[in-house]
């Protein structure tokens, strides 16, 4: 008989960190409410535990083809420079998707199984979708606890840093502009 997997007091289930293996507790981003119908957020929970089990190499190719098209040409060199191979994941919570991702010399592709996630960033899909359109800034999703990032701190703000400098990814469509 196995062991159980170690839990915190909450009942969540820990697990090891990129830098060692000693425990840690997974933060999870705020609930608040999805401006979706309850049905897709009961469908995201019943599928969560499928589409975490999945591999994180296809969903990261696709992202990376995206990245490249539309963050990619908006990076200088000294930008590019600051965030090249290191590794980094990001998870929409509600539907336990994750891609890992890194910066490389021609552009974004999957990183590697075994190269170790510098920054790990968790969030609600709305709250990356409004992130992306530029409606809400990661300062405020951060602090309403609607996005949470974890691992290395200075990485992590020289990539916020440098989204804030390039401003949206996807622009707003016509009937939203105000």
């Amino acid at each position: 008989m196995r062991p159980a997997a170690p839990t915190s007091s909450t009942g969540s289930p820990l697990r090891a960190d990129a830098r060692g293996p000693a425990a840690t507790q997974r933060r999870e981003p705020a609930r608040a409410a999805a401006p979706w119908p309850p049905l897709v957020d009961a469908l995201g929970r019943r599928l969560r535990p499928l589409v975490q089990r999945l591999p994180t190499q296809p969903p990261s190719w696709l992202a990376a083809r995206a990245l490249d098209r539309l963050l990619l040409p908006r990076l200088d060199a000294g930008q590019r420079a600051a965030l090249a191979q290191r590794a980094v994941e990001v998870e929409i919570v509600e539907a336990g998707l994750r891609v890992r991702l890194v910066l490389g010399e021609r552009g974004f592709d999957p990183a590697r199984a075994d190269q170790p996630t510098v920054l790990c960033v968790r969030a609600r899909a709305d709250a990356l979708w409004r992130l992306l359109r530029g409606e809400d800034d990661a300062d405020r999703l951060f602090f309403d606890r609607a996005l949470v990032m974890e691992g290395d701190t200075e990485f992590g703000l020289a990539l916020k840093n440098t989204l804030d400098a390039i401003g949206p990814l996807l622009p707003r469509p016509p009937w939203a502009r105000g």
